[in-house]
């Protein structure tokens, strides 16, 4: 599956439209991350604990959208949009949503 944020691919040729697909995931943060968050927030530094958590809800969401293209026909998506957002009680827990158009590509 090919994934890209632009609207066109360069050296294919969109073949078919199936429309928008989507994936989301929701993940919470544990106390000791948040905790430990906190603690870098004082002292300074980035927080591998929460990059982490990101980037598995960015991949868990960007492959459930390409399973849901797959089961379509596509073999491609256009078009991507992450968005991430905090939701639950004092923004407890992190949503992130991607969404973009499947379709069917052939090489030029």
């Amino acid at each position: 599956m090919i994934l890209s944020t632009t609207p066109t691919l360069e050296g294919k040729r969109i073949t078919n439209y199936y429309g928008v697909v989507t994936g989301e995931t929701i993940i919470g943060a544990n106390i000791f991350r948040d905790f430990f968050a906190g603690i870098r927030d004082i002292v300074g530094g980035r927080s591998s604990s929460y990059e982490n958590v990101l980037r598995e809800a960015k991949d868990v969401a960007l492959k459930e959208m390409s399973e849901r293209a797959s089961a379509l026909g596509a073999n491609a998506i256009v078009g991507i949009d992450l968005d991430y957002e905090t939701v639950g009680s004092n923004g407890s827990m992190l949503m992130v949503t991607a969404s973009g158009t499947a379709v069917s590509v052939e090489s030029l």
